[in-house]
């Protein structure tokens, strides 16, 4: 079949299956639609609660995230597997005993607070919106790659999969979807990375084999630090950045003098009567540039952090081996800066662990997923499965990594421009800041400093850069699809029940019908779902990055009220608002501070000012203990909770209690 062809049928066929489901299981009961009713088995749950978590950052980007950064990226496969010790042991087994719908339900019984429902309500938006856009962004990616359509078409295209799979049936058919996305999913993880580990070692059990690899490329990074030719481009790089640097020495002028370039390259253009195709190259350049010294300066900034790091050993990836960037401090041979280096790489290492295991055990979306067992052993049960299906994954990721490295270092370095891979073009045309390759010092040969390959594209460029059958890359594509959509789902049901059960059915109209609660449910879903795509066809930072900031938010507001409420009981109504109050406001502050995307939205200049160089993907390190410390202040400030919340907690915590 013609590739096009491939990545159609791939593409119809797994979102038919999931369209399918979601008709078969349509439903307008609330407790069917918001949590399935309270009867999925844990097998089951443990499945779908897989699927719900391996989003787009875990299927498309955490290979990338251990391709660019090595050791430092196990902090994503700790982070979010320690969550799920958390999840099962704090939270999960006491949010099925108390059983209502939301994690706002629970805050506002737990604390008797009407306004503690409205801030819970409002925070599971946010964390669930910003963690969709990344979502929505992967959908658009794989559906562009499946079917040749343009990136923000692509992104409605996908979000139709996402519609039909949460729209009519809601907890009930996202549940069995979502076991059906996992299948696909783990199968589309597997196959190409055993087919790979064959390829490269002979062997089918990637996990086990695959330190031989990287032995290899221990040896391989070592001959491209001092290659010739690749140090000739680190030279161009770093001419480039430091061209960046003059500019933003004085930016208003820097961008007044292109604008005056540019404009005289097209009117010379003109005069010469050059062809209409220059004219309007020449045009199109001159109306890509900056238009205010506030963009340009954000655009210079970002040109000047990418080419110093493209001047770096490797283009700027970390040595596969080595735990973090420089020497320790401790070692004979490092010097200051190399330890700082060092030190500032393990606490930030650290900090990210952390921040991801309380945010995976705040998050809204799949803490209502334990609101759909059929009792709290069930629960528990379906933790443990789903860390089973998880750990497939996770187990694997490392060992894709540094094979497709491998691949890269070994058969795509040095080879030929004229004789570069159509996926490479292909790529190309899709987005070039994802994927680049520019013959920079003329050789017509390939240096790892002239390939710019995004690590959100690893997992999908994989089957192709391996010499594998375009259907493998199909397939890959689909799993790619069915992570994204899953979890999207997920999210989507997090904010329509936020929306139609706590806001409007316990804070507007506690009368309205059953079937007007579901009714509005979907048309809120409707509305957040094409919200998100509008947002993510403005191609947002990476996805891993995305996804990220969304756990930093949801630990920082979620984690130290949810786990208060169960084992303190001394903990109040006005602690827990100034808990999550306090955590959320920290956890947004530095992230504007410190995130570049946020920074150029504030218009703000100059360096990013980290507190101890702790970077803004872990910017939960600071919400949540001065979350947690609000809470303890202020609730030993105020009058101690009633009796009526006493014995609510001595009720959730009563084993004998189903």
């Amino acid at each position: 079949m013609p590739k096009a062809w491939i990545g159609y049928t791939f593409l119809v066929a797994t979102v038919l299956v999931y369209a399918v489901i979601g008709i078969l299981c349509r439903t307008t009961d609330p407790a069917e639609y918001f949590v399935a009713g309270r009867r999925v088995p844990a097998l089951y749950n443990g499945m779908a609660a897989g699927a719900d978590w391996m989003s787009a950052a875990t299927f498309i980007g955490l290979a990338g995230t251990l391709y660019a950064s090595g050791y430092a990226g196990l902090a994503y496969v700790l982070g979010w597997t320690g969550g799920f010790v958390l999840l099962a042991l704090c939270i999960a087994p006491y949010l099925r005993r108390f059983g209502q719908f939301t994690v706002a339900d629970f805050l506002a019984e737990r604390f008797e607070s009407r306004t503690l429902r409205l801030v819970g309500a409002c925070a599971a938006i946010l964390v669930s919106f910003v963690y969709l856009v990344a979502q929505i962004y992967g959908v658009g990616l794989i559906t562009t790659r499946l079917t040749g359509l343009g990136f923000e078409v692509g992104v409605f295209v996908g979000l139709g999969g996402v519609l039909v799979c949460s729209f009519l049936g809601g907890m009930r058919a996202v549940t069995w979807t979502q076991v059906a996305q996992y299948l696909i999913m783990i199968l589309a993880y597997l196959v190409p990375v055993i087919w790979l580990s064959v390829k490269q070692t002979g062997w089918p059990l990637p996990q086990l084999v695959y330190g031989q690899q990287l032995h290899q490329l221990a040896q391989r990074e070592q001959q491209l630090i001092h290659d010739p030719g690749e140090l000739q481009v680190r030279a161009i790089h770093q001419e480039r950045a430091q061209a960046a640097a003059a500019r933003l020495g004085d930016v208003p002028r820097a961008l007044a003098q292109a604008q005056a370039e540019a404009a005289a390259s097209v009117a010379a253009l003109k005069q010469a009567n050059a062809p209409l195709a220059q004219i309007q190259a020449a045009e199109k350049q001159r109306a890509a540039l900056p238009r205010t010294a506030a963009e340009a300066e954000e655009r210079w900034r970002r040109e000047l952090a990418a080419e110093a790091s493209m001047a770096q050993p490797l283009s700027g990836l970390a040595l596969h081996t080595q735990p973090f960037a420089g020497p320790s401090a401790a070692s004979a041979d490092g010097d200051l800066a190399e330890g700082a280096q060092a030190s500032e790489a393990r606490r930030n290492f650290i900090a990210l662990v952390l921040c991801l295991m309380v945010g995976t055990a705040g998050l809204p979306h799949l803490l209502t997923r334990y609101y759909t067992t059929t009792s709290v052993a069930t629960a528990r049960s379906s933790v443990a499965w789903s860390l089973v299906f998880i750990s497939l994954l996770y187990l694997t990721a490392p060992a894709l990594a540094v094979m497709v490295k491998t691949e890269v270092f070994n058969d795509l370095v040095g080879s030929s421009f004229d004789q570069l891979p159509a996926w490479i073009r292909q790529w190309q045309r899709v987005d070039p800041a994802l994927l680049s390759a520019v013959d920079l010092n003329g050789d017509g040969r390939l240096q790892l400093g002239e390939l710019r390959l995004h690590p959100d594209l690893v997992m999908l460029v994989m089957p192709e850069l391996g010499g594998l059958p375009y259907v493998i890359s199909g397939m890959v594509a689909a799993g790619g699809l069915a992570a994204a959509l899953s979890t999207a789902d997920g999210l989507l049901l997090a904010i329509s029940s936020a929306l139609s059960h706590d806001l409007y059915y316990k804070a507007i109209n506690p009368e309205a019908s059953r079937t007007r609660r579901v009714t509005l449910s979907k048309a809120l879903l409707l509305a957040a779902a094409l919200a998100a795509a509008a947002v993510a066809s403005n191609r947002p930072a990476d996805i891993l990055a995305v996804v990220t900031a969304a756990f930093s938010i949801a630990g920082s507001t979620f984690f130290p009220a949810l786990v208060a409420g169960v084992f303190w009981r001394r903990a109040n109504r006005a602690g827990a608002l100034a808990g999550m109050l306090t955590g959320l406001g920290v956890c947004l502050t530095y992230l504007a501070a410190t995130h570049p995307s946020m920074r150029g939205l504030l218009g703000l200049s100059g360096p990013a000012p980290l507190i101890w160089g702790i970077q803004p993907a872990a910017a939960g390190v600071f919400g949540v203990p001065a979350g947690a410390l609000a809470l303890a202040v202020v609730s030993l400030l105020t009058a101690a909770p009633g009796e009526r919340q006493r014995d609510f907690v001595n009720a959730l915590r009563s084993p004998g209690k189903p």
